[in-house]
């Protein structure tokens, strides 16, 4: 019969061209939904051309968070002015940092813009990290080291200040930051140090850190409230030795080779 089509189309094939259509739809959504934080992309060319590809940046949505605040995504953010420069005259030439790239957040220093709030417990009873001084509740098992009064040195040997304390993260029973009393010139001023990142000996009572030279120890970005850290406090301040590893020294910027 002249236009007939159900003589060469069948339901499976019907059920295949569904699932393209599905897979399509749902491939286009989530490519969608992605773009809500990070975009429109900041372009090299200039500050008026809006980079976000196809699909487009979706309308703001709410997102009701557990602490019952909501969030708008996406939403209007703050113009970055790194504190860079290209190191020659053409699209995608490496930056060149033109301040101290590790307070300016500046490549392996970089750090998010997170909650200026703390990190809650799940049951909502206080702030997850805490030093000891502030919990009575939480020690130090007898078995280990206790790393307070003992000696902070950077990675050029030279002593920067004395662990005055230790922040456990209440949570998950584990230290999650060394304080440090750093010498000053006008005077000790506290420092959070990642427990992740010093090596600790116990027979010589001292704490090293490969991340930055005891000098810089003065620079650790500071808490507003001496017994609470933000969640934004922490990406700082992990920024800030992560920025060591490369900026600490000149001879780490520098090729092994």
């Amino acid at each position: 019969m002249t236009g007939a089509i159900t003589g060469y189309i069948d339901v499976a094939q019907m059920t295949l061209y569904a699932f393209w259509i599905f897979f399509f739809g749902l491939i286009f959504y989530l490519r969608r939904e992605d773009k809500r934080e990070g975009y429109p992309l900041v372009s090299e060319r200039s500050r008026s051309v809006t980079v976000q590809g196809l699909p487009e940046v979706p309308a703001p949505k709410s997102f009701l968070l557990h602490d019952g605040s909501v969030v708008l995504a996406p939403r209007a953010e703050e113009k970055e002015n790194p504190k860079l420069r290209p190191a020659d005259n053409f699209m995608g030439a490496p930056m060149i940092p033109t301040g101290n790239p590790m307070v300016d957040g500046v490549g392996p220093a970089a750090y998010a813009m997170r909650s200026p709030h703390p990190d809650m417990m799940f049951d909502g009873s206080g702030p997850r990290l805490a030093p000891l001084r502030a919990d009575p509740l939480f020690f130090l098992s007898p078995e280990d080291p206790d790393p307070r009064g003992m000696a902070v040195y950077g990675t050029d040997r030279v002593r920067a200040g004395t662990v005055s304390d230790v922040w456990v993260d209440r949570s998950e029973y584990i230290v999650r930051y060394l304080e440090v009393a750093v010498d000053t010139a006008a005077g000790p001023r506290p420092a959070l140090v990642p427990m992740t990142l010093v090596q600790l000996d116990a027979k010589q009572r001292a704490i090293r850190v490969r991340s930055i030279t005891a000098a810089q120890f003065a620079e650790v970005p500071a808490l507003a409230s001496p017994d609470v850290v933000t969640l934004r406090e922490e990406d700082r301040i992990m920024g800030y030795y992560g920025g060591g590893q490369l900026y600490a020294t000149p001879r780490r910027t520098e090729p092994l080779i």
